[in-house]
């Protein structure tokens, strides 16, 4: 998906946020219960974005015009090299109605995982203020 492809390469969590289905399910490679809706997936979408680093897609699998893709990343974690796979589902109406992640070697999901530990606090505030404004904005006024 290039919008997806171009938001995170250009670092835009925002626009990443606009792409995801209110009810995206996330699944981590390191968490074994999937995550469900946009707030919290974003959360951890810009924690990943925060530890991560040289960052870069290397390769696109699938039709553009489809549903689902594939799209094949390599990383740095403090010391660590990691290459994985975010696999992209999309629901009728373009937005990414699952997102599951994939890494390798072990040693970097391990160190990815006790990254993304460190940053679980954060995760969980920006998660909950996502949250508070979507709810604010469906409310009519009043």
């Amino acid at each position: 998906m290039r919008e997806f492809r171009a938001a995170v390469e250009a670092h835009d969590m925002d626009a990443v946020e606009a792409l995801l289905a209110d009810d995206v399910v996330f699944s981590s490679p390191v968490v074994f219960k999937p995550y469900r809706g946009r707030a919290v997936t974003a959360a951890i979408l810009r924690a990943v974005e925060r530890v991560f680093e040289d960052f870069r897609y290397e390769r696109v699998i699938g039709e553009a015009d489809g549903r689902d893709h594939a799209l094949v990343f390599a990383a740095r974690l403090g010391d660590r090299e990691i290459s994985g796979c975010d696999f992209l589902h999309l629901d009728a109406s373009g937005r990414i109605a699952e997102l599951t992640v994939m890494v390798r070697p072990l040693s970097g999901a391990q160190a990815l995982q006790a990254a993304m530990a460190a940053q679980f606090e954060r995760i969980a505030e920006e998660a909950r203020a996502t949250q508070r404004t979507q709810e604010a904005g469906a409310r009519p006024a009043g």
